[in-house]
């Protein structure tokens, strides 16, 4: 979600070295965005990994730092390496010491404004002069992981041609964010039958979202096909391929929305609020109960918000997508 910061950048200064600093997984999640130049890979969160990137940063000279994450350690890193501007939301005590172009929290009514996070970020690169930019996602699929891709699908017997409903049953974020997995079967089977997409099931590779997305192949009575990529890379590639995709509120959703594939997204815990944008091809579900958004990774009582969402919403949502694509 933040690369159409990134864009916003590029376009304003298209002479600068862009350079993004992330956890050293996304790196093949962001590879060759044209939108900056460099990906600096996080060493860790220790004491040691903080110094080692406050080096790292002091050496390269940088001459602006926009801090996306609200955590205290990026600000301190970037104020310790000297950068001469930084640019960030100031919430608490810490970062208004360490950034210099403050950003104030979005609040509405005297709480904390739930926003989208493509405006989240906007409001950052803002605050150094910069216009906004294009909203839409940016991120860049290999010939190679296609290839892997398409050779696992044909060897489970899934042509160039078949249609495909991606089903991403986990969330990493806790057991709060899953729709159970006898809604996912049940609909991925209606949908199965009623549009002819041949259900493909995907887990993210821990042992806890592995476990789902077995569950979930169990209970389909359609023919269902379970999928394990190895990478981000071929992740992508997956995600690509299909023709929808149905998902908890979980990554694989933000990047169909940067393939521009449509996409069922069913919001539990969290506030729906900061994903509201580009829903052209999405349909965003939630069940307004009284006790979400709480924010939890583990339901107290009955786990309404999900449990509450039929199946057959869900085929209805699917149907729409379906019928705004062919």
């Amino acid at each position: 979600m933040a690369t159409a910061a990134f864009r916003a950048v590029r376009v304003a200064h298209p002479d600068a070295r862009i350079v993004v600093m992330g956890p050293a997984q996304h790196a093949g999640l962001l590879r060759d965005v044209p939108s900056f130049d460099e990906y600096l890979p996080l060493q860790g969160r220790s004491l040691v990994a903080v110094a080692r990137h406050t080096r790292l940063l002091a050496s390269r000279r940088f001459d602006w730092a926009l801090i996306l994450p609200d955590s205290p350690r990026t600000a301190i890193e970037a104020a310790l390496a000297r950068i001469p501007r930084r640019a960030g939301y100031a919430r608490d005590p810490i970062r208004r010491l360490m950034i210099t172009d403050r950003v104030p929290t979005p609040m509405l009514d005297g709480q904390r404004a739930a926003i989208s996070m493509l405006e989240r970020y906007r409001r950052i690169t803002r605050a150094l002069d910069i216009p906004d930019a294009d909203d839409h996602l940016e991120l860049v699929v290999h010939d190679g992981p296609r290839k892997h891709v398409a050779k696992a699908f044909g060897a489970e017997g899934i042509g160039p041609d078949t249609p495909v409903l991606l089903v991403t049953p986990g969330a990493s974020y806790g057991a709060s964010k899953l729709w159970p997995p006898a809604h996912f079967a049940a609909a991925a089977d209606e949908i199965s039958r009623r549009f002819g997409l041949l259900p493909v099931i995907l887990p993210a590779p821990n042992a806890e979202e592995i476990a789902v997305a077995r569950e979930v192949a169990s209970l389909t009575k359609e023919r269902s096909v379970r999928i394990q990529p190895d990478s981000l890379e071929v992740l992508k590639a997956i995600v690509e391929r299909c023709t929808l995709l149905l998902t908890n509120d979980t990554g694989p959703r933000h990047v169909a929305v940067a393939l521009d594939r449509p996409v069922v997204t069913l919001m539990g815990p969290t506030d729906p609020r900061h994903p509201q944008h580009l829903l052209e091809r999405q349909s965003v579900l939630w069940e307004d109960v009284p006790c979400r958004p709480c924010g939890l990774k583990d339901c107290p009582i009955d786990h309404r918000c999900l449990t509450r969402i039929p199946p057959a919403r869900v085929v209805r949502a699917a149907g729409e997508l379906l019928g705004n694509v062919r």
